[in-house]
């Protein structure tokens, strides 16, 4: 049912500092930072050969990277991106088969432009997973 990996994504504390690290110390291609208001987060993409990076910073007091980043100040790894071809059939899939989708169970546009849901952590291992259509 899953596809590639999409991206990981990472939250970070300070968004200019991180771009910088990927960009300058490391020589990677990054993309201008972009708002999403509807899911409370600014992201900046690192492009690797195989995958991405996601870099997410909180926008607004309200944003769940700014829970995150209140139990891990330093930041660190929020969640991993896999790719499907029909995000509701792949939901509906893993809710009759016991998972938890996040929120309201409808898909949102990510930051892609592209519908995507999120996984209760508790059922995957520890790790919330993003689900993002092909």
């Amino acid at each position: 049912m899953i596809g590639r990996l999409n991206h990981v994504a990472i939250a970070v504390p300070d968004l200019a500092a991180a771009t910088a690290t990927y960009r300058d110390t490391l020589g990677a291609t990054v993309s201008a930072a972009e708002d999403l208001p509807e899911h409370g987060v600014t992201v900046v993409f690192v492009e690797l050969p195989n995958t991405k990076i996601e870099l997410l910073h909180p926008l607004g007091d309200d944003s769940p990277i700014a829970g995150f980043l209140a139990k891990s100040p330093t930041g660190g790894i929020h969640h991993v991106c896999y790719e499907v071809d029909d995000i509701r059939a792949a939901r509906d899939r893993l809710e009759s088969a016991g998972a938890r989708v996040l929120g309201d169970g409808n898909p949102k546009i990510g930051a892609h432009g592209k519908p995507v849901l999120f996984l209760h952590p508790k059922d995957f291992c520890g790790t919330l997973v993003e689900l993002e259509q092909a």
